[in-house]
């Protein structure tokens, strides 16, 4: 007996000894990556100051890659040419010390590194804010960016000034509620057919839980599904119901397999309402509401307010962006005349020119879906 409570002590002590452990190692992880994201962007600083000052561009060039020839050589390969003048481009584009040292925190320069790549100064603040936020992985953020999880947000914003409104909400006070919202919603992972029910739909999304999670953003938790509500004796059931952890708010989910109707936000506001009278705690903010539909026209979500304010209507998608543009051009082309398919290619391929390589596929495919027709 006496050795069955040794024994059971003896297991406590290791697992408390090896969570500290894993705590202090996570802690010192941490601090070195803060310490080489700060020293990266100081490197940056004191180059473009001491050496890209000159007017002789061919000059400036030459020592920032003898600088780093010789700095790699001692130090190794974060030190190469290319990384340096990431360090360069780095400091440019974020040149104040008070900005960048908090987001050193919570980022790894792999991290930075991505965010660099892209083209748009708010794009690239808003993918730092967030992942330093919600201290994304490299995958993470890459998934993120491919995902386009920027155009989903300004999309759910209504415009980039909304956005940045959030943005900069989100860097005053740490949370911005329109910032959990995108549109569409990309559930291409749950593998449902094009034509399926609410009931297949939210089966689906429980069996891939996580993966909804990560779409959804970091922060929130599952509750229940079906949540029961009664009101004047009748039976009422949300689809899916989640908590914010940082925003401390309910989150509805209600889930439509058809095109929004204006009957779904009086559904929504009476849910909301019911939550917070009989679920929402005093510490609670106002419960978020957020219908899922397969398809929301613009001037009805405005006419119903559901483009601002605590309950939003968007879109969910079962396909990947690629494959749903390229479901979209087959059906336009089916009944287009050579004209307006050819107006179509230049429309798509404004809203594509940050697509990457692959994503461009769906332009081509026109263009021969039409020379098939008989098109030029």
């Amino acid at each position: 007996m006496s050795q069955d409570i040794e024994s059971q002590t003896e297991e406590v002590l290791f697992a408390d000894l090896s969570g500290m452990i894993k705590d202090a190692r996570a802690r010192a992880v941490r601090r070195v990556n803060s310490e080489l994201v700060m020293l990266y962007w100081a490197i940056g600083k004191r180059i473009r100051e001491d050496i890209l000052g000159s007017q002789r561009a061919e000059y400036g060039r030459a020592v920032v890659q003898h600088l780093s020839d010789r700095l790699a050589e001692l130090y190794g390969r974060g030190y190469t040419y290319g990384n340096i003048t990431r360090m360069m481009k780095f400091a440019e584009l974020y040149p104040d010390s008070e900005i960048v040292a908090p987001l050193a925190q919570q980022l790894t320069w792999t991290n930075v590194t991505l965010v660099l790549a892209l083209d748009d100064q708010q794009k690239r603040d808003f993918y730092l804010a967030l992942a330093a936020r919600e201290r994304w992985s490299k995958r993470t953020l890459q998934s993120q960016i491919d995902s386009k999880l920027y155009e989903r947000t300004i999309a759910a914003c209504g415009t980039s000034e909304g956005l940045e409104q959030e943005l900069e909400q989100l860097c005053d006070s740490g949370s911005a509620p329109g910032l959990v919202f995108r549109d569409p919603y990309m559930l291409d992972f749950l593998g449902l057919q094009p034509e399926h029910s609410e009931v297949e739909l939210e089966r689906a999304i429980l069996d891939e839980m996580q993966r909804f999670l990560l779409e959804l953003g970091s922060g929130f938790a599952f509750v229940a599904r079906q949540k029961r509500i009664i009101v004047d004796g009748e039976d009422y059931h949300l689809d899916l119901l989640f908590y914010h952890i940082y925003l401390r708010r309910y989150f509805a989910v209600e889930l439509k397999t058809r095109s929004l109707q204006p009957a779904d936000k009086g559904q929504m506001e009476l849910y909301r309402a019911w939550l917070d009278a009989h679920v929402k705690t005093v510490d609670d903010a106002p419960t978020l509401g957020l219908i899922l539909c397969t398809h929301r026209g613009d001037e009805q979500v405005g006419l119903l307010g559901l483009d601002v304010g605590d309950i939003r209507a968007a879109q969910y998608l079962t396909q990947s962006l690629c494959d749903e543009m390229q479901r979209r051009l087959i059906e336009l082309t089916e009944c287009a005349h050579k004209e307006s398919a050819d107006k179509a290619i230049e429309g798509f391929r404004e809203i594509t020119d940050d697509w990457g390589p692959d994503d461009r596929t769906a332009v081509d495919l026109l263009r021969e879906l039409r020379s098939e027709d008989g098109g030029a």
